[in-house]
């Protein structure tokens, strides 16, 4: 097989722990209840994609590496369920991918694409059935954080707004070559039958919970005066004096229906 160097251009940290890989991959097994296509972003050299070929389900690998692709085609272009795309996952339509079929989304994803990647898919969740993805454990302590916890801010309030989020387990350095710095964590990310905030206002609750953790020290009546005055903040049922961390989805939801 033909070597590859991990490129850091790519953030490249590809998983070779086969307990880790077996785990992820378990979570695919079975008969699906319905028709879906299975993506997995950033195949790398192909550990996971070997694991998850042997539940016989679809697979499309979609790899922006174009040194990856020969290897990947050496290894499962044989496969009848294997299918392979060069691409970059931020400019990918992944609706056109999964040809209109729902989608699950499994994938390594580099740190440096993981957040805007995210902020993507929550544009495409009606196509969505899950995401499961190994992203820097920050990341994922910041997506599932609650109310209080010093990781709670506008990641976490955005994608728990339409999505129920599960940090599944945390990863080693050392389950990675090359070993990333930091340590990793798998998340299952699965979108809600309905948001928390009605879809027509998602723009605004969006700019609120932005503008509210801009400066987190300050409190909600300084960070908000541009978009809420004291006495709309109150009629939501929040102290003004109080800061973002510490208000729920449901906080928001309530301060979002006072823009009106």
């Amino acid at each position: 097989m033909t070597r590859h160097q991990a490129r850091k251009r790519f953030g490249q940290n590809f998983l070779t722990d086969h307990q880790i890989i077996d785990q992820i991959s378990s979570l695919f097994a079975g008969p699906p209840e319905e028709e879906y296509q299975l993506i997995e972003i950033g195949p790398g050299r192909g550990a996971l994609t070997e694991a998850l070929l042997k539940h016989n389900t679809p697979l499309i690998a979609l790899e922006l590496d174009r040194d990856l692709i020969p290897i990947l085609i050496a290894r499962f272009s044989h496969h009848r369920h294997f299918t392979l795309q060069q691409g970059d996952a931020l400019q990918t339509d992944f609706t056109t991918l999964a040809n209109g079929l729902p989608m699950r989304l499994v994938g390594n994803l580099p740190y440096n694409v993981a957040t805007p990647l995210i902020f993507q898919l929550l544009e495409k969740l009606e196509q969505i059935v899950d995401m499961h993805f190994m992203l820097q454990w920050e990341v994922v302590a910041r997506i599932c954080a609650q109310p209080g916890d010093s990781h709670y801010g506008q990641l976490s309030v955005i994608v728990q707004n339409q999505c129920h989020t599960r940090a599944l387990f945390q990863v080693p350095p050392e389950s990675f070559s090359p070993a990333p710095k930091v340590d990793s964590g798998f998340i299952a990310i699965t979108p809600r039958e309905t948001p928390v905030i009605a879809k027509e206002k998602q723009k605004q609750f969006s700019q609120l919970v932005k503008t509210a953790f801009a400066h987190r020290r300050k409190t909600l009546r300084n960070n908000l005066k541009n978009l809420l005055d004291k006495d709309a903040i109150e009629s939501a049922g929040i102290d003004p004096s109080t800061r973002a961390e510490t208000l729920s989805l449901e906080d928001y939801a309530r301060l979002t229906e006072q823009l009106a």
